[in-house]
C-alpha cells in the first residue's frame, strides 16, 4: 500500500511538474539579466562565485524557478522589489522552487542572489515559472556603473550571520551582507565579486592562489577561461593579503611548504607577487580605477607590514589610477559580522565618494 500511494504521489508530481515546464521562461531569455560571470551550457546557467544573481521583471502574485544544485551547502537570498523574502536550500535534484506568491497584482522585480562562495558547489539555473496569472516583462535596465572586487573570506561574507562564532557552513554566509555587496548597491552598480575564503596572493590554505584563480569564469576548473570583454568594470577593488599574513609565519603549514619551501618569502617577494596580480589585472581593464584595500581583520593591526606592502607596490606601479585604502582593524574575534560588514562598506564608500570620479 506504501509503495501504491508512494506512486502516486511521484506520477503527480512529475505531471505538475511537465505541465509546469510548458510555461518555463528559459535561463537563456533575454528578458532575464545575470550578474557576476556565469556559465552557460547544458541547458541551463552555471552559477558558481558569491554574489552571483539572477533577476527578471514580471506582473502578477508570483514566480517559481527551476534549479539544481551540486551539494547541499548553498543558499540563495530571494529580494523582490528590493526587499529581502526569504532565502532557500536547493538540494542536488531538479526542482521546482516557489519563490515568491501573494504579491499583490502589478509589476514587480525577483532577484536570485547566491549568498555563499564557490566551494559551495556549483548551481544549475533551468529558468523562471511565472506563477497563476504572471507574465514576463522585459529584462531589468542594467546599471550603467560597474564594479568588481577581488577578495577572500571577508569579500565572500563568509559566517557573517553567525552570532555564536566563526562557522563555515553555508547556512551563516552571506555575500549579500558584505561591504563589498552593499557597496555595489549603494551606488547602484553592476556587481561582480571574484573571491574566495582562505586564499592569497602568494599562498592560501588549499592549492589555489588569486593569480591562478582571477581569470576563471568556472573557478573549480583551471581551463575554463573567463572572457574579460563581457564585463568591463569602472572600478576594481582588491581586498587580499591575509591570509598570507596568517601562512607566511607557518613553516609547517602544507601550503608554505608547497609554495616556498622552507624559506618565508622575503618583503621584496611579496611585493612583487602583490603588484603583479594589479598589473594583471590592470592589463584586462585598462580603463578602470582600482583600489588596493586590506582590512579588517589582523593584517592592517597597528604595526602589521602588509598596508605597507601594499603601498610599495602601488608606488612601483607608477599608475594615477590606482589606489591604496586601509579599513581599520576590527579588534574583534573571527570573521567580520553583519554590522563590520556595513562598517566596512561605509568606510569604502566614504573613500570612493572623496576620491573616485565615477
Amino acid at each position: 500500500m506504501i509503495k501504491f500511494l508512494t506512486g502516486i504521489l511521484f506520477l503527480s508530481t512529475f505531471f505538475l511538474y511537465a505541465k509546469a515546464q510548458d510555461k518555463l521562461i528559459s535561463f537563456d531569455d533575454p528578458r532575464i539579466t545575470y550578474s557576476g560571470r556565469t556559465g552557460f551550457k547544458a541547458g541551463a546557467a552555471e552559477l558558481y562565485w558569491p554574489g552571483a544573481s539572477v533577476k527578471i521583471n514580471f506582473t502578477g502574485s508570483g514566480i517559481a524557478a527551476v534549479l539544481k544544485d551540486q551539494d547541499t551547502s548553498n543558499y540563495y537570498q530571494v529580494i523582490v522589489d528590493e526587499n529581502i523574502i526569504s532565502k532557500i536550500h536547493p538540494d542536488t535534484s531538479k526542482k521546482v522552487y516557489q519563490l515568491a506568491a501573494g504579491l499583490s497584482n502589478g509589476k514587480h522585480t525577483l532577484e536570485l542572489f547566491k549568498r555563499t562562495e564557490w566551494d559551495k558547489g556549483k548551481t544549475w539555473f533551468y529558468g523562471f515559472l511565472p506563477v497563476k496569472e504572471a507574465s514576463v516583462l522585459p529584462a531589468p535596465a542594467l546599471p550603467k556603473r560597474k564594479i568588481e572586487f577581488y577578495g577572500n573570506s571577508i569579500t565572500c561574507g563568509y559566517a557573517t550571520e553567525d552570532l555564536k562564532g566563526d562557522s563555515p557552513i553555508g547556512y551563516f554566509e552571506n555575500n549579500y551582507v558584505s561591504y563589498a555587496a552593499i557597496t555595489a548597491r549603494h551606488f547602484n552598480a553592476q556587481y561582480s565579486c571574484i573571491a574566495k575564503s582562505g586564499i592569497g596572493v602568494l599562498v592560501s590554505w588549499f592549492p589555489l592562489i588569486m593569480p591562478e584563480m582571477y581569470d576563471r569564469l568556472d573557478p573549480t576548473d583551471s581551463t575554463s577561461k573567463w572572457d574579460f570583454s563581457k564585463y568591463t568594470p569602472d572600478l576594481v577593488v582588491i581586498n587580499l593579503f591575509q591570509n598570507d599574513a596568517w601562512i607566511t609565519l607557518q613553516p609547517n603549514n602544507p601550503e608554505f611548504k608547497h609554495r616556498f619551501g622552507t624559506k618565508a618569502p622575503s618583503a621584496d617577494d611579496i611585493v612583487v607577487a602583490y603588484k603583479n596580480l594589479v598589473q594583471n589585472i590592470r592589463d584586462k581593464y585598462p580603463k578602470a580605477k582600482i583600489i588596493c584595500a586590506l582590512g579588517s581583520m589582523d593584517a592592517t593591526r597597528e604595526g602589521s607590514p602588509w598596508p605597507g606592502y601594499i603601498e610599495k607596490a602601488v608606488k612601483q606601479l607608477n599608475d594615477k589610477a590606482i589606489y591604496t585604502h586601509f579599513f581599520p582593524y576590527k579588534n574583534t574575534p573571527g570573521h567580520p559580522k553583519v554590522p563590520e560588514q556595513q562598517k566596512m562598506a561605509n568606510d569604502l564608500i566614504a573613500y570612493i565618494d572623496k576620491t573616485i570620479k565615477w
